[in-house]
């Protein structure tokens, strides 16, 4: 055996994988038709700002981001938004106060 081919030092450990982070209201986006609404649930204990955002279908509908709405832990909040036609996405973005 060549000692040259011998490691001076041990291999290093790969690093812990990061904890999850404790933060973000679930939430479940519902489309149907030009309306959308989104049911969005916090069971964590630090407060989330939601936005709904909606992508319309048509050119010429204007897109949407609503306000963000503060839900507290273990709170529950619906937020609705529209287009004048057809709904191209919708999703929800999360936000630290």
């Amino acid at each position: 055996m060549d000692l040259a081919e011998i490691p001076a030092e041990p291999p290093v450990r790969p690093a812990p994988p990061a904890a999850r982070e404790l933060f973000g209201a679930d939430c479940d986006t519902e489309i149907e038709g030009s309306r959308v609404v989104a049911y969005c649930h916090n069971s964590y204990p630090e407060t989330d700002l939601v936005r709904l955002h909606v992508e319309c279908d048509r050119w010429w509908d204007v897109d949407g981001d609503g306000a963000a709405v503060a839900v507290g832990p273990a709170g529950r909040v619906e937020l609705t938004s529209r287009c004048w036609k057809e709904v191209r996405t919708a999703w929800v973005s999360h936000q630290r106060p």
